[in-house]
């Protein structure tokens, strides 16, 4: 199957629909939240103080996107690959083990049947790991970078940063109400969109009373009771890991590549990986109404093979001027043209935002 971009184009927004945009959160003390009646404010920047903390613990992601059904086995070549797997992030549940050390050094492991998939950053140097393909990637960060590439698992801190940049004017939050969980006390907010024409019906975030530690993310669909994304601890343990949990030697006889970003510069790739301005995406709307669109090119419709081909039709319908799928919290718009839009908003959004 060819690589195609749409997969990606898919998945992404599944974030941008806790929030649709990038986390801005301003720093503050990692200190234990004040009071037994706190304003959201004080929760709200509590999270920031969290980028220093050292813990391990175990999450479990659940998604109900409302997706067609798709089929496996036999005559479901089209599900192999990159595409079942990135289907599986919308449709399936996952668990993964996270141990954290500090802002520098971090590790993942989602384990599957048969398969176990690692995500582990020391410093500027991140390795990723998939046993299935018996594939790993080194990849140098630059010096002053504090990103750490995705491993395609969402955390709540992922989650509650995006949400709270579309706070104000925005969003709506509620007065923190008491909570617990995984064995935490923790602060429950409330985020109720204004907007009358996105998908979300909420974003709730459960966070740490002593350390402003996100504990669990959900986003539930306008109209909905029950969350159609949501991320959480199921336990959670303070204080610093191992130090050889943060140190990777592929096995032997393992595909490796290596990526070396030493050189960009921040909101940049690496210098020879530089492209022009008419390749980057486009932001329309603002708040929970953005709309991202990718440039011409993007959905290479008639360059997909068979079965991908086979596997788009099914997860799309015809629209006026394109092909687009609808989850109960986003919408990705193909254009016969090639370019990708997508939002937390209806698909007639999208189409009239391609015009």
């Amino acid at each position: 199957m060819k690589k195609s971009v749409w997969l990606p184009a898919l998945i992404a927004p599944v974030v941008v629909a806790g929030a649709v945009a990038a986390p801005v959160i301003a720093q503050a003390a990692s200190t234990p939240i004040a009071g037994n009646d706190p304003t959201a404010a004080a929760v709200i920047a509590s999270i920031a103080g969290s980028s220093d903390a050292r813990y391990s613990g175990k999450l479990s992601q659940t998604s109900d996107l409302g997706l067609p059904e798709l089929p496996t086995g036999a005559g479901g070549s089209s599900l192999e690959g990159e595409a079942s797997d990135a289907l599986s992030l919308l449709t399936a549940s996952h668990t993964a083990r996270v141990y954290v050390d500090g802002a520098s050094k971090q590790r993942v492991q989602v384990t599957e049947q048969l398969a176990e998939q690692d995500l582990i950053r020391n410093g500027s140097t991140v390795w990723t790991w998939d046993s299935k393909q018996h594939a790993a990637t080194k990849t140098t960060l630059p010096s002053r970078s504090a990103q750490t590439p995705s491993s395609g698992t969402t955390t709540p801190t992922d989650v509650a940063e995006q949400a709270v940049d579309a706070i104000t004017p925005t969003t709506t939050v509620s007065k923190p109400v008491a909570t617990s969980v995984a064995g935490h006390d923790a602060w429950l907010l409330t985020l109720t969109p204004k907007s009358s024409d996105t998908l979300v019906g909420s974003v709730q975030l459960a966070v740490d009373q002593q350390t402003g530690l996100p504990l669990r993310a959900s986003v539930t669909a306008d109209g909905q009771t029950d969350p159609a994304f949501q991320v959480g601890f199921t336990s959670l343990d303070y204080g610093a890991p191992a130090a050889r949990l943060f140190d990777f030697t592929p096995p032997a006889g393992a595909d490796v590549s290596t990526k070396d970003l030493s050189d960009a510069t921040p909101g940049h790739g690496a210098r020879h990986h530089n492209t022009g301005s008419a390749e980057r995406p486009t932001v329309t709307g603002s708040g929970w109404d953005t709309v991202v669109a990718l440039p011409a090119g993007s959905a290479d419709q008639a360059g997909l093979d068979a079965d991908a081909s086979g596997l788009l039709d099914q997860l799309t319908t015809a629209v006026a001027g394109g092909r687009a799928v609808q989850t109960t919290l986003v919408s990705v718009y193909l254009t016969d043209d090639g370019r990708v839009l997508a939002g937390a908003v209806p698909v007639s959004t999208l189409v009239a935002a391609a015009k």
